[in-house]
C-alpha cells in the first residue's frame, strides 16, 4: 500500500493516444480553407446492345441527388446529327449516365461537330468517325472531364450495329453490349451472361477440360428488346436510384425509333 500511496499521478506528458497534443482551432492557427466540389452523381443507369443489323441503347429516366428524385423524366439517350433541332434522319445515339449537366454539355457539344462535319463536306459523318472524334473531345478535358460514362451507338459501313463504350477521359472500345451508371454492376453480369454467354459451354459436348465453350453471336431483335426490358425491370428491385421510366431507342438502317415504357416508381 507505501508503494501505490507514494506513486505520483501528476505527469507532465498529456493523457492522449500517441501522445498527440490537441489541436488549436483558435485564428491563431491561420485561415481555414473551404473547398468546392463541382461534381454530383445523379444516379440511373443506361446499357447498350450491338445485334446483327441493329443497335439498341436503353437508359432509366429517374434522375436523383442522395436519396432525393429530381424528376422522374430525365432523358439519358440523345439522338446525334440529323437535321435541326428534331434531329431528323439522324442515325447515331449518345447515352450519358453520371453527372446530368456534364451529360448535356457532352451531347450538345458532340451533336454540333456532328452537324457541322454535314455542312462541311455534304455527307453524315460515319459512326467510327463519330466515336473517334468523341473520344478526342472527352480526352481534351482530360484535366477537369466530363463526369460521364458514355455510350455510342449506331449504324457502321456494312450496315451492322456498332457500339462503343468510353470512361471518362476518352478511353473507349467497340463492344457487342456494356451497362453504364448506377446499377451497372448488376446489368453487366447479367449481359455477360445472356449476350456475351460467358462460362458457358456447349450442353451436348462430352464433360471434361476439352469442353468447347459458346460462341457470342449477335442476337435478334425481339429478343435483345426483352433483355433490356428484364435488366431494367430486375435492376429496380435493387437499386435506389433506377427507376420511373425506360427509354430505349432501336437504330436501323431506316433510322431510330424510340420506345418508352413504365418502371417502378418506387
Amino acid at each position: 500500500m507505501a508503494a501505490l500511496s507514494s506513486y505520483n499521478m501528476t505527469s507532465s506528458i498529456p493523457p492522449f493516444s500517441f501522445q498527440q497534443q490537441p489541436q488549436n482551432h483558435s485564428a491563431a492557427a491561420g485561415p481555414t480553407q473551404h473547398s468546392f466540389y463541382p461534381y454530383t452523381d445523379n444516379g440511373g443507369s443506361t446499357l447498350g446492345i450491338a445485334g446483327d443489323t441493329f443497335t439498341i441503347l436503353a437508359g432509366d429516366t429517374r434522375s436523383t441527388s442522395g436519396y432525393n428524385i429530381n424528376t422522374r423524366h430525365e432523358p439519358k439517350l440523345f439522338r446525334i446529327g440529323g437535321e435541326g433541332p428534331t434531329h431528323k434522319n439522324a442515325r447515331i445515339v449518345l447515352s450519358v449516365v453520371g453527372f446530368a449537366a456534364d451529360g448535356h454539355a457532352l451531347q450538345e457539344r458532340l451533336d454540333t461537330i456532328v452537324k457541322l462535319y454535314r455542312y462541311q463536306h455534304g455527307k453524315d459523318i460515319s459512326v467510327h468517325a463519330c466515336a473517334n472524334r468523341l473520344s478526342h473531345i472527352l480526352y481534351g478535358k482530360r484535366f477537369f472531364p466530363y463526369y460521364v460514362q458514355a455510350i455510342l451507338g449506331g449504324i457502321d459501313e456494312e450496315g451492322k450495329g456498332a457500339l462503343y463504350s468510353y470512361d471518362p477521359v476518352g478511353s473507349y472500345e467497340r463492344e457487342f453490349c456494356r451497362a453504364a451508371g448506377a446499377a451497372a454492376s448488376l446489368i453487366m453480369p447479367f449481359l455477360d451472361n445472356q449476350v456475351n454467354l460467358k462460362n458457358q459451354y456447349e450442353p451436348d459436348a462430352e464433360q471434361g477440360l476439352a469442353k468447347p465453350q459458346l460462341v457470342a453471336k449477335p442476337l435478334d431483335r425481339k429478343t435483345t428488346e426483352e433483355i433490356v426490358r428484364d435488366a431494367f425491370t430486375s435492376a429496380v428491385e435493387r437499386h435506389i436510384e433506377v427507376g420511373d421510366g425506360l427509354q430505349m431507342m432501336v437504330i436501323t438502317k431506316d433510322g431510330i425509333e424510340e420506345i418508352v415504357s413504365p418502371l417502378k416508381k418506387d
